[in-house]
């Protein structure tokens, strides 16, 4: 058993090891847990004393088997909670990341078994992303950033980057949901901000907007 803290750290760093494959740097997972340094340093002697990282001063922090075993099992209990409480509770999809924070850190794994196999075994979250299967397996998709989609392509969105609640909000605001067509009509030059098409109504968004919404080429 870990504790609260103990398996926050293990997400962070399962989640920041995508943008740092070598190793997460100390003030990295600082800023990702808004937190001293310090007080990372303290928390990877005690990871690393449990085999949970490999930690070397300097060198950065990776997860080890034990570890990557038990950060996936947060995130798959995180996802599952997510798709409970917007398709069970209709909660919608910019309320659910905070109370599953809570409900992630249940212990029982026959809560978790029974919750994916009432939910019939889904596969992403209400943002798109994957949910672990029981072994800890990710099913893994072929999407791409708005912003990487040149002038005339397009792509149906799958998931989200950044779940912030404003976000969410926003395309919420702006009709644009998952499972949506999207096409890019214009790139601008001078800020890479793009006039798209969605649901055959024009809409520009910025840089910030298309480099946080996913999509899946379309042919």
């Amino acid at each position: 058993m870990f504790s609260l803290s103990e398996e926050n750290y293990l997400k962070a760093i399962f989640h920041l090891e995508k943008i740092y494959s070598t190793g997460v740097s100390t003030n990295a997972l600082a800023e990702e847990m808004e937190t001293k340094a310090s007080s990372v340093t303290d928390m990877l002697k005690k990871l690393a004393e449990k085999k949970l990282v490999k930690y070397r001063k300097y060198q950065g922090v990776q997860l080890s088997d034990k570890g990557h075993k038990a950060a996936v099992e947060v995130i798959r209990k995180h996802r599952l909670w997510e798709v409970f409480l917007v398709e069970k509770l209709n909660f919608s999809w910019d309320e659910v990341h905070d109370i599953a924070e809570q409900l992630e850190h249940i212990k029982s794994e026959k809560l978790t078994h029974e919750l994916d196999k009432f939910l019939e075994y889904p596969k992403r979250d209400p943002h798109g992303d994957p949910i672990p299967d029981a072994e800890g397996n990710f099913r893994i998709s072929n999407k791409v950033l708005l912003a990487d989609l040149e002038e005339g392509e397009s792509g149906i969105c799958v998931g989200v980057k950044d779940s912030s609640t404003e976000f969410l909000q926003y395309l919420d605001k702006n009709n644009i949901a998952l499972g949506k067509l999207v096409s890019v009509v214009h790139r601008e030059a001078y800020d890479e901000s793009l006039f798209i098409k969605i649901n055959d109504e024009g809409l520009h968004v910025s840089k910030s907007i298309s480099n946080n919404l996913f999509v899946k080429p379309v042919e």
